[in-house]
């Protein structure tokens, strides 16, 4: 299966189960508070399937455009009424059940986002122990004392047993205040405490790649540039490397291990190089031109689709987990869910005053990528992707723009305060000016998709 279609069933599939999430939440306060339902809908445009169910004979469809979700209630002002249904017409419940209604889709995305992560929790979470590999000279993590071989036992007071636990850790801390405390161990088991100064430590945030911006590698193994898989239809087959290929030279340039000859690779994108590998003892040259991919930092790199022959006893002493019980679990999951829902306020409003890029903003087709991604490496990484991405959308319908979620909570505000709903100019209005700012947005995301996408 291509990656363009791994990504593309990973994203549908991603995006259905919290578009449903999301549109559940209402379904379900809305029947739970009196509402009538008319219809249940994933995606929107022509149904692919439809069917009718329950007393109020609720139409349930699924639709062709996967992109989102509507629940439809009886209302008044959507078209004529039955009188025996006034009574549940949306329109006629009090402020607080329509307020409760609204509010209750980005609340269950929250709440996925706080189940997914108990369960990864409690399941327990692999990872690489954050041991620093290298260190550039001058850099913020140089000047605050780090050194290779330290490993990183703390941020802020809260332990870091994996790379992954760090760097969430840090991304938290460098929004929150300019000083970041790391508790670090060295290679002796001397332990000590070392201050991050980062005025700026947004800016740190802006684009990805935040422990190479900090100036600091995670250690590394030294893994011999030996071929073990070769990926069908790939520019490595197309050039006949093979499973058991040892990398020699490239360019001419020797290579002393997987992670120069993936460099090297990677500074490549679309550009033919010879390459020489030793196959069952005799050399041979080849011809081999990397694919142009998208990087992480919105620049091209090179890739080949070939695979590293990693001995079993590599990461020996390197791998740890963290795991919890049932019950600390929840603390750690709520814990985790608000850091990364307040991180992606901060990040907005900054970017909304220019303190933030606008490159952190991504679109479908990034989204798409790391779920194809994600889904390739296995269910953990799949399911902590959901979480980040059903944080990301409850987040985004809170906020105050028109045919948002949080335009309405926004309209019933105004409502509260002047004892009356809003007019029907007031709201007209409201939605273009909504449709605009949504529209800006989806073009800044779709200009970052493709920059990112074509090299940009």
């Amino acid at each position: 299966m291509s990656g363009f279609v791994a990504s593309t069933i990973a994203f549908v599939v991603a995006i259905g189960i919290l578009v449903s999430v999301h549109e559940f939440g209402h379904f379900w306060v809305a029947r739970r508070l009196g509402v009538k339902v008319v219809r249940f809908s994933i995606g929107f445009g022509k149904p692919l399937w439809s069917r009718r169910a329950g007393v109020d004979e609720t139409e349930y469809v699924i639709a062709a455009i996967p992109l989102g979700g509507y629940v439809k209630f009886v209302d008044e002002r959507e078209g004529e009424v039955p009188v025996a249904d006034l009574p549940r017409a949306f329109n006629r419940q009090r402020l607080a059940v329509r307020t409760a209604i609204v509010a209750a889709g980005p609340a269950f995305n929250l709440v996925f986002a706080v189940l997914a992560y108990w369960l990864l929790f409690v399941s327990g979470i692999e990872g690489l122990r954050p041991v620093v590999g290298e260190v550039e000279p001058g850099s913020v993590v140089a000047e605050a004392g780090l050194r290779p071989g330290d490993e990183i036992t703390a941020v802020e007071g809260r332990e870091t047993a994996t790379w992954e636990a760090a760097s969430f850790a840090l991304m938290d801390a460098l929004v929150s205040g300019e000083r970041t405390r790391l508790q670090v161990r060295d290679e002796r088991g001397r332990t000590d405490e070392l201050v991050l100064r980062t005025p700026e430590g947004h800016r740190y945030l802006d684009g990805g790649r935040l422990l190479e911006k900090l100036g600091l590698r995670p250690w590394q193994p030294t893994i011999p540039a030996v071929i073990d898989r070769v990926l069908p239809g790939s520019p490595a087959e197309q050039a006949g490397m093979q499973p058991g290929d040892r990398v020699v030279a490239a360019g001419g340039e020797p290579m002393a291990d997987w992670r120069a000859w993936v460099e090297y690779v990677r500074a490549r994108p679309g550009v033919a190089f010879d390459v020489e590998v030793v196959r069952a003892g005799s050399r041979q040259m080849l011809m081999l031109t990397p694919e142009r991919v998208a990087g992480d930092n919105g620049s091209a790199r090179g890739r080949i689709g070939a695979q590293a022959r990693v001995p079993p006893d590599l990461f020996e002493g390197m791998r740890a987990e963290h795991r919890y019980g049932p019950v600390e679990a929840v603390g750690e999951a709520v814990r985790k869910s608000w850091n990364m829902a307040t991180l992606m306020l901060t990040m907005l409003g900054k970017m909304v005053v220019g303190e933030a890029s606008l490159d952190n903003i991504s679109g479908p087709i990034s989204i798409a990528e790391y779920a194809g991604r994600t889904a390739s490496i296995g269910l953990t990484p799949f399911l902590s992707f959901l979480a980040l991405i059903s944080i990301s959308l409850g987040v985004l319908n809170l906020l105050p723009i028109p045919l948002l979620d949080g335009g309405h909570l926004m309209y019933y505000l105004i409502e509260l305060v002047k004892g009356s709903p809003v007019s029907e100019a007031f709201e007209i209005a409201a939605q273009r000016v909504g449709i605009a700012v949504l529209f800006m947005l989806m073009a800044v995301a779709f200009y970052n998709d493709l920059a990112r996408l074509l090299g940009g």
